[in-house]
């Protein structure tokens, strides 16, 4: 069996990690058994404590599916901020399930919900189309990655 998980670059992994968890509905994964927070896991395995001085008690830059179906997500810290560059990769959300059989004015209600609630987070709209044929949104996470809500 083949599991994997998705890693997303991020200048605060913390922040984002914090932005997704709702939106996914995914859970900060806990540290591993015998730590008390990631930060203790990191001395562990010999990060440099230069590279922990940011970090705070209740830092979490990796989330899990609670169901345990979905793959853990991971916010590996870089230096660099993310290019103007079109994504390769990018999520697309149904807040309302992938049952296209719902009526459109349930699935419009529901992307909007879902895109006022990401905006208030600090996501931004890239572009949306909320109309009798067609119901999505085109988003940027608070570090401009991109992202669909349909």
């Amino acid at each position: 069996m083949v599991t994997w998980q998705l890693t997303i670059d991020a200048n605060d992994p913390n922040r984002l990690a914090r932005f997704w968890a709702p939106l996914l509905g995914y859970e900060p994964q806990p540290p591993p058994p015998g730590h008390a927070s990631w930060v203790d896991w990191y001395r562990s395995v010999g990060v440099p404590e230069e590279e922990l001085t940011d970090i705070g008690p209740d830092y979490c830059d990796r989330l899990h599916d609670p169901s345990g179906e979905g793959p853990t997500i991971w916010f590996q810290i870089v230096p660099e901020g993310k290019t103007v560059t079109k994504n390769r990769l990018h999520l697309d959300v149904y807040p309302g399930g992938r049952d296209k059989t719902r009526p459109m004015e349930q699935r419009r209600r529901e992307v909007q919900e879902t895109v006022d609630r990401v905006v208030a987070q600090g996501a931004t709209v890239v572009r949306s189309v909320l109309d009798e044929h067609s119901c999505f949104a085109v988003m940027q996470d608070p570090e401009g990655n991109e992202f669909c809500v349909s």
